[in-house]
């Protein structure tokens, strides 16, 4: 059982680069087929393929759910209809061809405190140079880009519950085949 948690812990731990520091202060652009406006509450609820761009974000949903705190702080729920999957994409900082995706049927976007949750079907992609470096699937992931710290759950409510789902951490090779040492070698 320590075995697993010191393999989950390291598969986390890849997790770690950081999303494009830089989005945050850009403009967010967003499409939509419906819009309705509470400019009280700051409110808005936008319908039919949403896209959300925000430098190098991207949210796509059937619905999203915005509020805009006075500081010009946003916070987006987006949901998708039943059998499909809301979705963000967003360039890490670290290097020219660095990326994260992700998918699930809600996820949970807040500005401030830099925390993206994702549930029901919730899955998180790394990618470099366009090829998958890791990936992690389960009821429940969030993760935290201040702290660089991802959570997976077993319950979309974010709880650990015995008989829940299961998670998969998928890692890819880091080495280039090249490298490793040639059968029969001596180590």
């Amino acid at each position: 059982m320590k075995k697993l948690f010191v393999a989950v812990f390291l598969g986390l731990a890849a997790f770690g680069a950081s999303a494009e520091r830089a989005d945050s202060l850009k403009q967010a652009v967003i499409t939509f087929d419906t819009l309705d406006v509470d400019e009280v509450t700051q409110t808005r609820i936008l319908t039919g393929n949403v896209v959300i761009t925000r430098g190098t974000l991207v949210l796509k949903s059937d619905r999203a759910l915005m509020k805009e705190t006075p500081e010009g702080y946003m916070s987006v729920t987006l949901t998708a209809n039943n059998g499909k999957t809301a979705t963000f994409r967003q360039k890490r900082d670290g290097g020219p061809d660095l990326w994260v995706e992700g998918q699930a049927q809600r996820i949970e976007y807040d500005d401030r405190a830099e925390l993206v949750k994702l549930f029901a079907n919730a899955e998180v992609r790394e990618l470099e140079n366009g090829r998958m470096s890791n990936e992690i699937r389960g009821p429940f992931i969030s993760y935290d880009n201040r702290k660089q710290v991802a959570q997976v759950r077993n319950d979309v409510s974010g709880a650990s519950k015995v008989g829940g789902g299961r998670g998969t951490l998928i890692i890819a090779p880091r080495r280039n085949p090249a490298a490793a040492p040639a059968e029969g070698a001596k180590q």
